[in-house]
């Protein structure tokens, strides 16, 4: 399997990406094709021993920045995302990751690889880690502004990749909404509301905000703006209750005090603080945005993974696995094949 990774996408690109590309190498039994400027990659490898390891090089003039708009996909063909998005629709590599400008990647992916027949706009799905049970969240930040029609269609493809990947039977699906009552919501919710209920999916209603993290959907359907919004304020939750309790327990004369007073009686309970240690890591773990790697773009012709724009190693990594695991499921054709058949039901 061929996994074409951006070497020139993240806020960290390209040593960041080529560390990540050469674990994903060692670890994950996939071949690397990194893209980009030749004279900014190979200095960067230079840095590993890379001997025996299944990295290969196509060379790509241009970089779409960050900072750019859309516009620049269509200018820039030579950029690295656009030439290996070309790999994969040449039929040279099995799938595409990036953790470059996400609206870049997706527009790439529209004029490169197309759209499945009758969608109308791709949208990103990612597992919420907030749930307590596997729960997709779609969209993820690739439709800022999309219509009624729209949600009802990522609902359909959320509910798909719930059932074939996630092996979740007839989920439910959940629109987010600032109440539980259908005429709560904008009016993007409110129109999408009865186009849901009529759908034949399994829709449950509105999901307000605190009811994602109860596990009352499978498939929680929203604007890509409003998901992007949940995904990273999520992330930064952690980060900041860790925070607090770190200076809480480490600040001031008294809290120091307690804890030195304390050393004696966490010296006797070492051995059953010992037995948390696993349960504590897989918590770190479940909220490492890290662990994730990246989202699948469905809906496009191909396998495509969008990975979080400051990716670490470890993210470029696992988001190399998602595109491994994608292409194995036989990603593209599950949704073609989930949306033909609701489509003659």
């Amino acid at each position: 399997m061929k996994i074409v990774l951006d070497a020139m996408g993240g806020d960290h690109a390209p040593g960041v990406v080529i560390d990540g590309a050469v674990q994903a190498a060692r670890e994950l039994g996939v071949e690397i094709v990194l893209v980009g400027p030749e004279s900014k990659i190979q200095p960067e490898l230079a840095r590993h021993d890379t001997a025996g390891l299944p990295i290969s090089l196509v060379h790509a003039d241009q970089v779409i920045e960050m900072d750019e708009h859309v516009d620049a996909v269509k200018r820039k063909r030579d950029a690295s995302i656009r030439v290996g998005m070309r790999l994969v629709h040449d039929g040279k590599a099995d799938a595409f990751v990036s953790a470059g400008n996400s609206g870049a990647v997706m527009a790439s992916a529209i004029f490169d690889l197309r759209r499945i027949r009758g969608i109308k706009r791709p949208a990103l799905a990612v597992v919420y880690p907030g749930s307590p049970t596997p729960a997709l969240l779609i969209d993820n930040g690739a439709n800022t502004d999309p219509t009624p029609e729209n949600l009802v269609q990522f609902a359909q493809m959320g509910t798909i990749y719930a059932e074939k990947l996630l092996a979740i039977k007839n989920p439910r699906v959940a629109i987010v909404s600032n109440g539980e009552e259908a005429d709560k919501g904008n009016q993007l919710v409110r129109e999408t509301f009865p186009l849901l209920q009529s759908s034949g999916l399994n829709f449950v209603g509105n999901a307000e905000g605190k009811d994602v993290t109860k596990g009352i959907a499978d498939v929680i359907v929203t604007d890509g703006f409003t998901g992007n919004v949940m995904i990273k304020l999520s992330e930064g939750l952690v980060s900041f209750l860790a925070r607090l309790l770190r200076a809480e327990l480490t600040g001031g004369l008294l809290n120091k005090l307690a804890l030195v007073m304390m050393i004696p009686a966490l010296i006797l309970a070492l051995p059953g603080a010992l037995l948390l240690i696993p349960t504590l890591l897989r918590l770190a773990k479940r909220f490492d945005y890290a662990e994730y790697g990246g989202a699948p773009l469905l809906g496009v012709n191909g396998v495509v993974i969008i990975a979080h724009g400051r990716s670490n190693a470890k993210a470029i990594k696992n988001a190399v696995r998602v595109a491994r695991d994608s292409v194995t499921a036989g990603l593209v054709d599950v949704i073609k094949q989930g949306l033909s058949t609701r489509a003659s039901s």
